[in-house]
């Protein structure tokens, strides 16, 4: 087959370019350094700019008397009768029914918090499981202060460290209620998760 003169030049150039590769234009921006910027607020007041950002609702609990006082006055606002909560810290306090599916709210606690994008961070590893923050129209979190990172790589290095060789078969970084701009380029929040969700975080610097 003849290869065109036009043709053959082109393909000189590329077997060129290909035995002298470019160097990487941002040589810094993969491994270890952070394309991010450090936090300059506390991680909580970072966590709470972002996650309110994103309609998320946040409370700031100066303990767990504290939180329980401020959730029981939330469900008694909203006129929530079916609470869900499998998780055994918190059973005695909020739940009331087994029913997932036709609950009002579901409570749940996390692995971490990511406050860069105001993430929570969820696994299947955790007493609440893969669906209980997802089926109920409201999800409420509960967490801690020192569950707060930067940043999400170092949540997933935590992760890693927490688990080992046992890595959860599911991790979820829940950002926000569900919403999607798919149908008709409107945003439509609560399509394929909860409409609501709350974050109630403990301090545990005292």
């Amino acid at each position: 087959m003849t290869v065109s003169p036009a043709k053959e030049n082109i393909l000189k150039k590329i077997r060129k370019a290909l035995s002298n590769p470019a160097p990487l234009p941002f040589i810094d921006s993969e491994g270890n350094n952070s394309v991010f910027q450090p936090a300059a607020d506390e991680l909580e007041i970072t966590f709470a700019q972002e996650f309110t950002k994103l309609q998320g609702r946040f409370a700031f609990c100066i303990d767990e008397k504290d939180m329980q006082e401020q959730l029981q006055q939330l469900i008694a606002e909203k006129q929530w009768t079916k609470i869900y909560c499998n998780e055994d810290k918190w059973n005695d306090a909020f739940s009331n029914t087994i029913n997932l599916e036709s609950s009002d709210a579901a409570v749940t606690g996390c692995e971490f918090l990511v406050a860069r994008t105001g993430s929570i961070v969820m696994s299947a590893a955790q007493q609440s499981g893969r669906t209980t923050s997802v089926y109920a129209p409201v999800h409420i979190c509960i967490a801690y202060t020192d569950q707060l990172v930067y940043d999400i790589k170092e949540a997933l290095q935590l992760l890693k460290e927490k688990y080992q060789n046992n890595i959860p078969s599911l991790i979820t970084f829940a950002t926000g209620p569900s919403r999607t701009a798919d149908i008709e380029k409107t945003l439509v929040v609560g399509v394929h998760g909860p409409k609501e969700v709350y974050l109630f975080l403990i301090d545990k610097s005292s």
